[in-house]
């Protein structure tokens, strides 16, 4: 009898055509599921019966309630070597194998800069008043060229981002809360002694960090307010780094210029959420790593992992 896997959250419908399955034919059954699946009950339902799930990063957690409801379950493979909606810890204790791909740092890296620039020259409104015959020039864009672009977090995306913005002749700032002079000094940027002086310095700010208890909420009410008023806010990264009722209230109130976020604490964004029609903001759905190069990566991998795992050694463990 072959193993079932199926394949979670294929948006796009891409994940067969991503990646040779055929080594896999005459031994793993695959099925694909298209739709985000909300209801805890309709995803049992739908995969109760695989041996094997493939998921993509966060979009379908699976805590330890959840993976009790799935007692055939022995593998699971997400794209990357982190995932924290899945509970490891738990996932042992049942035996599953979590195996993990590479990921490419330079998507998130290139998507940020699609929404500072998108900010920065009001394109969405622009080119929706050129598709609908709408008035010829309204806006007026922000230079980026000797503005300052500010960094939390300088790991390898922030690294990026970092020598784009040396690129368009900005002055970068960074801080974490670990970063040292000599880390900041090899990318050519400056350290900032204290996240509220990066805040206050920046017209741009940008998160790069990882989500964690201590880096939950990093941007609450009192750092928004340490923003200037014509400053932008831009999170590719992880959601929980910002209190979204505090971001709301200063998007509403002008505290700060606007936003460009691609992640958020519900995904899929419900219909009614506030930030699909404020008009500062700049939202996309979480298509920071979304490109053909990693989808290709991903899958490919998903494929190797899935081979080693039925082989008795299973590679790219996450622990």
């Amino acid at each position: 009898m072959k193993h079932r896997c199926a394949v979670l959250d294929d948006h796009q419908g891409v994940a067969l055509s991503s990646a040779d399955w055929s080594p896999l034919a005459d031994r793993v059954d695959v099925r694909v599921l298209h739709e985000h699946l909300t209801d805890r009950d309709a995803l049992v339902a739908a995969v109760e019966d695989c041996e094997i799930l493939v998921v993509m990063r966060e979009r379908t957690p699976l805590d330890a309630e959840l993976l009790k409801r799935l007692p055939r379950l022995r593998l699971v493979v997400t794209s990357g070597m982190r995932n924290a909606s899945i509970d490891l810890a738990a996932a042992a204790a049942l035996g599953i194998t979590v195996c993990g791909t590479a990921s490419s740092s330079e998507p998130p890296a290139e998507l940020t800069w699609a929404l500072i620039l998108g900010l920065a020259r009001h394109v969405p409104a622009e080119a929706r008043a050129v598709r609908e015959g709408g008035p010829w020039q309204s806006t007026v864009g922000t230079d980026l060229a000797g503005r300052t672009l500010g960094l939390v977090g300088l790991g390898k995306i922030g690294g990026r981002v970092a020598r784009v913005g040396l690129a368009f002749g900005m002055e970068v700032v960074a801080w974490s809360p670990n970063l040292t002079d000599e880390r900041a000094a090899e990318h050519g940027v400056a350290r900032a002694a204290e996240k509220r002086e990066l805040l206050e310095r920046s017209d741009f700010v940008s998160l790069h960090m990882v989500l964690s208890e201590r880096t939950r909420n990093l941007i609450g009410e009192t750092e928004l307010r340490a923003m200037r008023p014509s400053s932008y806010l831009i999170n590719t990264s992880r959601a929980g780094l910002v209190d979204e009722p505090a971001l709301l209230d200063a998007l509403r109130e002008g505290r700060i210029a606007g936003a460009g976020l691609d992640v958020f604490p519900t995904e899929p964004l419900p219909a009614d959420d506030p930030l699909r029609s404020l008009p500062n903001v700049l939202a996309l759905p979480h298509l920071g790593y979304v490109t053909r190069g990693n989808y290709d990566r991903y899958f490919g991998q998903a494929v190797e992992d899935i081979e080693a795992f039925l082989a008795g050694a299973p590679v790219r463990t996450l622990r």
